[in-house]
């Protein structure tokens, strides 16, 4: 994503000054995007402060069955309990992402950055945490850093955002977040990709363009209280 500024993420989620984006975001297709966030200037304090408190309250809460997975994993396969890979957030700014390690080790050099359903990377218990999306757990450190919230559009991997259209742009005026509704209007994303001769240009060229579709509608219509919603069905949707 070639641009001339470097703009690191506000962590309370302040809006920076059109000017001050940079260049390959500040376009005219981009414009109403960041002007309908610029009215919702207190929804976007109030989405962080919820962040906050909601990621902390969980870490504790969820303190000693992480640790009970990260055990599990270690017995289960060779290789670290955490899968660290770079992802990009608001304003195009890169950060480490946390997650669960649900493949062999390296698996993300031995195959597509995309994962299709029956994946032989993925382990045993692996398969058990992404179920239940149990995998997301750690992911909790990252929304209490601002590097994400818990509703946003899924942080992508770098050759991925190098390939957004100019619109597209508009979802990295906001922090990526754990859930969206494209997350899960496309939690069955690995079916879709399994048969693909090439998964990597599949998402790209057809699953991509229509979870951003419901991205930039998140972002238009963005609100404190839709966050809940989105919230909520996610529950829904895990469960059922």
């Amino acid at each position: 994503m070639p641009s001339n500024k470097t703009l690191r993420p506000n962590r309370w989620f302040i809006l920076p000054k059109w000017d001050e984006l940079p260049d390959d975001i500040r376009t005219e297709v981009v414009r109403p995007y960041y002007d309908a966030l610029s009215r919702r200037k207190a929804s976007l304090f109030f989405k962080r402060l919820f962040d906050i408190f909601a990621a902390l309250d969980l870490i504790i809460l969820l303190g000693i069955p992480m640790i009970i997975i990260a055990i599990m994993i270690k017995c289960d396969s060779k290789g670290p309990v955490f899968f660290r890979q770079e992802r990009v957030t608001s304003y195009g700014a890169r950060f480490r992402i946390h997650k669960f390690r649900t493949m062999v080790n390296n698996a993300d050099k031995i195959g597509s950055s995309v994962t299709v359903d029956n994946d032989v990377r993925i382990t045993k218990v692996g398969s058990k945490l992404r179920d239940h999306r149990l995998d997301e757990f750690p992911q909790l450190f990252d929304v209490l850093s601002g590097n994400m919230s818990f509703v946003g559009t899924r942080p992508e991997v770098v050759k991925y955002v190098d390939r957004y259209s100019d619109e597209m742009k508009a979802t990295l005026l906001m922090p990526a977040g754990i859930t969206s509704i494209a997350s899960i209007e496309y939690k069955d994303e690995a079916e879709l990709l399994e048969n693909a001769s090439d998964a990597d240009e599949v998402y790209v060229n057809e699953i991509l363009p229509s979870k951003m579709a419901y991205n930039l509608k998140s972002i238009k219509e963005f609100g404190f209280f839709k966050d809940f919603g989105v919230l909520f069905k996610t529950v829904a949707a895990v469960f059922s």
